[in-house]
């Protein structure tokens, strides 16, 4: 029997979910073949079925793994004794991909998918559902340590979470400046929350 290397199959699996990136970011969903995908990737069609069965499994699996990711975090800023750094870590994992060039490119095609892909759909309600009780959370935690925002946690936790999405959908304005649009993102969370947050953290350097 032929053993699978776990190593190498994570290799491949993400090069091929990289590759797809490109694509959905630049051209939709409707608009991405997967021979489009296995050219990027520089794989035989073969090997892009041994891992995803259709492009629409391709699609799931890109968002899955970044909501895996995100819920990670949450869990991480739930666990942290201290609720602003909790916050102050989960809001950093929400804005991380401001600067990406993708984002406006895959969220697009997300809002379209979601339109007519139930279980797609349900997959961002659950990520949204959950994001928001993270941080009404910690914003209750906040509230007892002192901080005392404008609205009730629940509240001022629904706004964030909003005017996060509105400076994602404005990336794809001519002007918009993703270090600027961060800092004056970052203020009005300040103003939300009560809550200073430090400096974004610095955006990691691309691989060689």
């Amino acid at each position: 029997m032929r053993t699978v290397n776990p190593e190498q199959h994570a290799r491949k699996r993400a090069r091929i979910l990289a590759a797809a990136a490109e694509e959905f970011a630049a051209n939709g969903v409707d608009g991405t073949s997967t021979a489009r995908i296995c050219r990027r990737a520089g794989i035989g069609s073969g090997t892009l079925f041994h891992y995803f069965p259709t492009k629409k499994a391709i699609f799931h699996a890109l968002f899955a793994d970044d909501l895996a990711r995100t819920a990670e975090i949450r869990d991480r800023a739930l666990a942290m004794a201290d609720p602003e750094e909790g916050f102050a870590l989960l809001f950093d994992r929400l804005t991380a991909d401001l600067d990406d060039p993708q984002a406006p490119g895959l969220i697009a095609a997300a809002l379209v998918q979601a339109s007519r892909d139930e279980k797609f759909a349900l997959l961002l309600g659950d990520d949204e559902t959950r994001t928001l009780a993270a941080l009404t959370t910690l914003l209750e935690r906040l509230a007892t340590n002192g901080r005392t925002a404008p609205f009730p946690p629940a509240r001022a936790a629904r706004w964030l979470v909003t005017v996060i999405d509105a400076a994602y959908l404005a990336a794809t304005n001519d002007d918009y400046d993703p270090a600027a649009h961060a800092a004056e993102l970052r203020r009005v969370a300040t103003w939300l929350t009560a809550t200073p947050l430090p400096p974004a953290p610095p955006s990691p350097s691309p691989e060689p």
